[in-house]
């Protein structure tokens, strides 16, 4: 069953109101009609199946029929520091990395990039890559939109995330440990942060920086990955061991 995201304010018990783009979208393109069911999210850990009683040129009325709470979290949330890339490379990256399950995008200001925002198009943008992140999560039936950031510089995500217990940058030819093998955090309460390069890669002053800040080089192997690639390489290779992790500590449990 399809999994919508609705804002809070259109949720009044027991019914549940669509409106704008989600409006066209389940009117127009999936056609619904009185009597359907779906499933909407508010986005804050509560998910609601409904029916469809009420379809307008307006609106369109649903009666509360179930709802359920999201499970307490499992894992270490992720966080993505993503170099800034080429347009559709980077709506890319935030697609999938939605799908993946990271829980904030942070976009990097960085000496190789090729793109450099324009500060008056920034809102645009990033209401861009906010909607490439609701639709992925709908499409992957998360409880929750990732947040996405206001691009900033190496030194300040840095600063944000001084605390983190795991901080690593992947380099391309870096000596550093492998993703697959370096020892992860138990502690669920702290992020993991993620540092993925331009299609330039890091500055040596970069990689300088963040070392000093406590960053790890991580290294994805002996071959030269594409920025998208590593980032979608590395994301799929940290939520397989983290699952593992939680499979361990299940089976120790049980």
């Amino acid at each position: 069953m399809s999994t919508f995201f609705v804002t809070p304010d259109a949720i009044t018990p027991p019914t549940i109101r669509m409106t704008g783009d989600l409006l066209h979208h389940l009117r127009d393109s999936l056609r619904l009609h009185p009597g359907d069911s779906l499933t909407l999210n508010d986005g804050c850990g509560t998910r609601y199946r409904v029916e469809v009683t009420l379809v307008t040129p307006q609106a369109i009325d649903s009666r509360i029929i179930d709802r359920q709470t999201e499970p307490a979290h499992r894992t270490s949330p992720i966080v993505l520091g993503q170099a800034l890339i080429k347009g559709d490379k980077m709506d890319w990256v935030i697609q999938k990395a939605t799908e993946l399950g990271v829980a904030t995008i942070v976009p990097i200001h960085s000496t190789h990039s090729v793109i450099k925002p324009n500060p008056e198009r920034l809102e645009h943008q990033r209401s861009r890559w906010e909607r490439i992140a609701r639709d992925a999560a709908q499409q992957s039936e998360r409880w929750t939109i990732p947040t996405i950031a206001d691009p900033v510089d190496l030194a300040e995500i840095c600063r944000q995330y001084a605390s983190a217990p795991l901080k690593g940058m992947l380099a391309e030819r870096s000596s550093g440990p492998s993703l697959a093998t370096m020892p992860l955090p138990q502690d669920r309460q702290h992020p993991i942060v993620l540092l993925v390069g331009p299609e330039g890669g890091w500055a040596p002053d970069e990689q300088r920086l963040t070392q000093e800040q406590g960053f790890f080089p991580l290294t994805l192997g002996p071959r030269i990955l594409r920025a998208e690639t590593a980032a979608i390489a590395a994301l799929s290779i940290l939520q397989s061991r983290l699952d593992e992790i939680e499979r361990d500590k299940q089976d120790r449990r049980d």
